[in-house]
C-alpha cells in the first residue's frame, strides 16, 4: 500500500506501509546505528517519536522478546529505505512487520531514507505525519500535532508501582538502589545488579523522601522522553537528593534534570545525537570514548556554574556537555548510554564508579557523613 511521510516543513516522501495499517503523527528523528533495532523500538526514549533508520536494511534477525528494553514498542511509526520480511536467526520469535502490526505501529519501506535524513538536518527535527491520504491534507495534519515537549511522555512511559527488578545480585551484600523511572531501560537496570547492586524501581511521581528512605544508599536518575525543563517537579525532587548527599547517578534524562537541579539550563538541539558511535572525550582523562546517544536536548557549558559543577566528557561531534559531575563529589551523570544496548561498552566503568561511591560511603561514619556534607554546603 503506497503512503506517505509529510513533514510539517512541507517535504512529502513516499513509500509503502507495513506494520499496522494505521495513520499516526510525531516528532520526525534518525538513528545512526546500523544494528540495535529492537532495542530501539523497546526504549522509552523513543515515545512519541517517528523513528527514520539510516541503516538500509532492517529485520533480517527478527525478534526475540528477550532482548526487549522494555514491555512496550514505544516510537510512533518507524521508516526504512528496505526491510526484510523472513527473518535468519535462531532465537528469532516474530518479525519486524509481525511486531509492530501487533503493537499497532505503522512503519513505511522504500523510502528515500538518505534525502528524509538531509531534510531533517536542513531544518531540525520537525513533526511528520504518515497516512496513505492527500498529500496537502497530511501536511496540514504534521502541522496540527502537539510540540514533543509540550506533552508529559514521562507519565505515559513510568512504572506505576514500586517494583523490585526480579533479578538479584551476585554480591551477598547489595548495594540498595532506588532507580527514578522516568523511561528506564532493562539493559541499565542488569548493568546496575552486575555491579552487585539490588534494585528496586520507583515511579517517577515518587516524592524524595521515600526515595532517601531505608535502605537506599543510593539513586539512580533514569533515561526518558520529552523536554526536561517540563518536568519542574522532578527537578526538585533532584534538588532534595542533591542536598540530602546520597550518592547520585543519572543518565540521558537524568543527566539534564540533575545539571538543572544544579542551576543549568537545557537546550534542544537541531536534529538531537541517535546512534550508536558518537566519539565522546572524558575530559580528566583526554580518552576517546564511543558511545550509544539518543537525546533531543543538550546542558549549555556556559549555563553550569564551575563552583557546583565541572564538565567531564564533551562530544567530539558538536562540543556539546556529555557528562557533568558536582564538585561534592557525590552526584554525576552523562548524556550518553554507557550501558549501550545497541552500542560499544567503552564507558562500562561509570557504573563501577557509581558502586564504588555508595562503598565509600558505607565505610563513613555518621559523623564524618555531617562534616563532609557541612564542609560542600
Amino acid at each position: 500500500m503506497e503512503a506517505f511521510i509529510a513533514l510539517e516543513s512541507g517535504r512529502v516522501f513516499s513509500g509503502r506501509m507495513f506494520g499496522a495499517p494505521l495513520e499516526t503523527g510525531g516528532e520526525v528523528v534518525f538513528h545512526t546505528g546500523m544494528t540495535g533495532y529492537q532495542e530501539i523500538l523497546t526504549d522509552p526514549s523513543y515515545a512519541g517519536q517517528v523513528v527514520v533508520f539510516t541503516a538500509s536494511h532492517l529485520g533480517n534477525y527478527g525478534i526475540h522478546r528477550g532482548d526487549h528494553e522494555s514491555p512496550a514498542i514505544h516510537p510512533a511509526a518507524i521508516i526504512v529505505r528496505d526491510f526484510c520480511r523472513r527473518t535468519f536467526h535462531r532465537r528469532s520469535e516474530l518479525s519486524l512487520d509481525q511486531v509492530l502490526r501487533q503493537a499497532g505501529v505503522p512503519a513505511l519501506a522504500e523510502v528515500d531514507t538518505r534525502a528524509l535524513t538531509i531534510a531533517i538536518r536542513e531544518t531540525g527535527a520537525c513533526r511528520g505525519f504518515i497516512g496513505t491520504g492527500d498529500p496537502l491534507t497530511l501536511i496540514a495534519k504534521a502541522r496540527a500535532l502537539r510540540p514533543i515537549g509540550e506533552v508529559d511522555w514521562v507519565s505515559r512511559v513510568t512504572s506505576r508501582k514500586v517494583t523490585p527488578f526480579p533479578v538479584e545480585p551476585p554480591s551477598p551484600d547489595p548495594f540498595e538502589v532506588a532507580v527514578l523511572d522516568c523511561g528506564v531501560k532493562k539493559s541499565i537496570l542488569e548493568r546496575l545488579v552486575a555491579e552487585g547492586c539490588r534494585v528496586r524501581v520507583f515511579p517517577a511521581s515518587t516524592p524524595a523522601a521515600e526515595l532517601l528512605a531505608a535502605p537506599t544508599e543510593g539513586v539512580f536518575l533514569s533515561n526518558g522522553p520529552g523536554d526536561p525543563a517540563a518536568l519542574e517537579h522532578l527537578v526538585a525532587t533532584v534538588r532534595i537528593l542533591v542536598a540530602a548527599g546520597v550518592p547520585l547517578f543519572g543518565i540521558c534524562l537524568g543527566h539534564q534534570l540533575l545539571a538543572r537541579a544544579l542551576g543549568a539550563a537545557t537546550v534542544k538541539l537541531p536534529f538531537g545525537h541517535h546512534g550508536a558511535n558518537h566519539p565522546v572525550r572524558n575530559v580528566a582523562t583526554g580518552r576517546v570514548e564511543i558511545t550509544s546517544q539518543n537525546h533531543n536536548y543538550a546542558v549549555p557549558a556556559d549555563s553550569i556554574d564551575p563552583a557546583v559543577a565541572t564538565v567531564t566528557h564533551r562530544s567530539l561531534n558538536d562540543g556539546s556537555v556529555e557528562g557533568l559531575a558536582t564538585s561534592c563529589g557525590r552526584a554525576y551523570s552523562v548524556q550518553f548510554h554507557p550501558e549501550a544496548a545497541p552500542g560499544p561498552s567503552d564507558s562500562l566503568y561509570l557504573f563501577e564508579r557509581f558502586r564504588e561511591m555508595m562503598r565509600a560511603r558505607r565505610g563513613a561514619s555518621p559523623l564524618q557523613e555531617m562534616d563532609e556534607h557541612a564542609a560542600t554546603g
